[in-house]
């Protein structure tokens, strides 16, 4: 068995490819499908491809629920506290700060929970992370 990847529906696909390639991520492909009315956009992170996020976006679709049951995406990071302040300085709201050095929340335009773990050992608290509050449950 293999891992594929894993599909989110969206209801802006600019704006949420623009919040993936802030996390790091490319896009590999993109297929729209005029009969179905739909645009696939497959992405993953440089070098590992066989990891990939399926961005569905359904033309005539009218909005959808937060979709809290969906649970979250987790990636690696290098710098979890880097990766934070780029997303923050592009206007994305940190809902669960690193401020353990490890750990890290965010979330795609359309709430999707985008978690963010720190490649090998957590990072030393460092400001002004450590004392940021949370902005939104995760």
């Amino acid at each position: 068995m293999k891992y594929l990847h894993t599909m989110i529906r969206v209801s802006d696909p600019d704006a949420t490819v623009r919040f993936f390639e802030l996390l790091g991520l490319k896009e590999l492909r993109r297929m729209d499908n005029e009969a179905g009315r739909f645009t696939l956009i497959f992405l993953a992170a440089p070098g590992d491809e066989d990891a990939q996020v399926e961005l569905t976006h359904n033309w005539d679709e009218q909005g959808y629920g937060e979709g809290r049951n969906f649970g979250h995406l987790a990636y690696r990071v290098e710098n979890v506290y880097e990766t934070c302040q780029r997303l923050m300085d592009a206007g994305i709201t940190i809902n669960r700060p690193p401020r353990d050095g490890w750990m890290a929340f965010v979330r795609t335009p359309d709430n999707i929970s985008i978690e963010l773990l720190q490649a090998g050992d957590r990072l030393p608290p460092r400001e002004p992370w450590a004392s940021m509050p949370n902005t939104g449950h995760w």
